[in-house]
């Protein structure tokens, strides 16, 4: 199966972040991009972005009321 590649903007969309928030998880080394060779654009593979999500878990804090997204990061 060929790679699918998706953009950083799209990659947030799907991922419900910010752009900026993937560019820091690039930074810091949570969530590395790829690269495009031609522009040098963040890039990030489709089922990459999948596996990310699968590792997000939904927390309750219930003296809050709000749910957020939590990020399990497994640095390797």
């Amino acid at each position: 199966m060929e790679n699918k590649f998706i953009t950083i903007k799209k990659a947030a969309e799907i991922l419900g972040v910010s752009s900026l928030t993937l560019r820091n998880w690039d930074r810091s080394g949570k969530f590395k991009a790829l690269r495009h060779p031609i522009n040098n654009y963040r890039v990030y593979k489709f089922e990459d972005v999948e596996k990310l999500i699968a590792g997000m878990k939904t927390a309750d804090y219930s003296n809050t009321g709000k749910r957020v997204k939590k990020l399990d990061i497994k640095h390797e």
